[in-house]
């Protein structure tokens, strides 16, 4: 049984094609009353139709996957990265709160959410400002309410000057990344040099800080927005990042491949099941 895979855009520079096709199998046992070896018709039948109830129930309100196309989240995420996205993390309170483990957004999250501009896209992005705090960056340094946020997950990896991302909010319109009308919005949430965070509302940046479309750019992510939670990287492609400088190339020689030698270096077997955090 397949299910088809939807794409996440994680909006780095340069765009890469966020089209993916995961196809997770489910698998199921059944035991056959018959006398003879195989189960009949209506058995098989009863057993397929169990798998799709049990698959569209799953994908539809638990867990939805999703492939990374960019490098705006490295190192967190990687171009590759194959996510399992919990949707019930922050569904509304109500009679099966003590069941789920449902909790409020809160700083530092990662969130898959639809894009504000193309609501038909999905994009991660890690959650910095929640309603009511006054967020800037002061070469390239995130203030939170005063205070100067460490953030041990971010990259900085090297790039052109630009004072609008590092010096961000600021008076000049730079950069043509920005959305005009963000633009105009952005001017009337400004207090004394901080960004405020309007209700309802989220401040969203990507980790690679330099290579990331963020709310820098577009503005704020609205709660009805937010899909969920990235909770698992369950399989990796070794898929190279246009703006990773960390590792130099590899120089050895060599010949002929072997088989073996293409199946272990096609994938990222070290973050297979790993937690994303």
């Amino acid at each position: 049984m397949s299910a088809p895979q939807e794409p996440l855009t994680s909006l780095g520079y340069p765009p890469r094609d966020p089209m993916a096709d995961l196809r997770p199998a489910f698998a199921v046992a059944s035991r056959s009353t018959r006398p003879s070896g195989f189960p009949g018709f209506l058995e098989m039948a009863r057993s397929l139709t169990t798998v799709v109830v049990v698959a569209l129930f799953i994908l539809t309100f638990i867990v939805q996957p999703f492939r990374i196309p960019s490098e705006s989240m490295e190192h967190t995420l990687l171009v590759g990265d194959f996510l399992l996205v919990n949707k019930t993390s922050y569904a509304p309170t109500g009679i099966w709160s003590w069941v789920l483990p449902y909790h409020r957004i809160r700083r530092g999250d990662i969130v898959v959410f639809h894009f504000p501009p193309d609501p038909k896209l999905h994009v991660v992005k890690r959650v910095i400002g929640l309603p009511g705090d006054h967020v800037h960056l002061e070469n390239s340094q995130v203030w939170v309410n005063g205070v100067a946020i460490p953030e041990p997950y971010v990259t900085y990896e090297p790039s052109f000057a630009d004072d609008f991302r590092d010096n961000f909010p600021t008076q000049l319109y730079s950069d043509p990344g920005v959305s005009p009308q963000w633009w105009m919005e952005m001017r009337r949430d400004v207090q004394s040099g901080d960004l405020v965070v309007p209700e309802g509302r989220y401040f969203v940046l990507g980790d690679n800080r330099n290579f990331s479309s963020d709310s820098r750019y577009w503005g704020f992510v609205t709660q009805d927005h937010i899909v969920g939670r990235p909770f698992l990287i369950y399989f990796s492609l070794r898929e190279p990042s246009n703006t990773d400088v960390a590792e130099a190339p590899d120089d050895r020689l060599g010949q002929k491949s072997s088989p073996l030698d293409r199946f272990e270096t096609f994938a990222r077997w070290d973050r297979f099941l790993r937690v994303v955090r």
